[in-house]
């Protein structure tokens, strides 16, 4: 399962010479500002589900599932409501640069290197889930910030699994 930048894809493989089997479904880009680039999460959610029901009422249950995603883009829920807090943040979205100039500036950017192996740039999640608990995500013991792969395998084992 794919959930890529402007659609989800989900296909079966097979181990014999049988074609593979594929469903594709796009969502929603939003655009609220010059710079920035949202989705909502529930709709990659929504076809998460659609197009792996898709691909399982032609290939039947899959023995293993992969899970290829945007990587950096940022979504918030409540771990016990399960309920998402505004539109995720993707990957591309620029809406962070000048907080990761304010933090280079300040001297921060060798520290980021050396904990992370990262430079300072708004593609990575960090800012985003700075930006994120800044601008109106409610904080409480129950909130979760992360990547779409986690939030998919969160929704895909009922809660039980927080991992990327």
């Amino acid at each position: 399962m794919d959930a890529g930048t402007t659609g989800v894809r989900c296909r079966a493989v097979f181990q014999d010479d049988r074609p593979s089997i594929a469903s594709y479904q796009e969502f929603t880009q939003y655009f609220p500002e010059p710079g920035w680039v949202e989705h909502d999460a529930e709709e990659i959610w929504r076809a998460v589900v659609d197009t792996f029901n898709d691909v399982v009422n032609q290939a039947g249950l899959p023995r293993a599932i992969g899970i290829t995603n945007q990587r950096e883009t940022v979504v918030a829920w409540n771990r016990r409501t399960g309920e998402v807090h505004g539109r995720a943040i993707v990957w591309q979205d620029r809406r962070t640069a000048q907080h990761c100039q304010d933090l280079d500036h300040a001297g921060h950017l060798a520290t980021v290197r050396a904990l992370t192996g990262l430079v300072l740039d708004p593609y990575f999640s960090g800012t985003k889930m700075s930006w994120m608990l800044q601008h109106g995500v409610p904080r409480s013991p129950d909130l979760a910030l992360a990547t779409i792969d986690t939030w998919l395998l969160w929704k895909l084992t009922d809660g039980a699994v927080f991992a990327t």
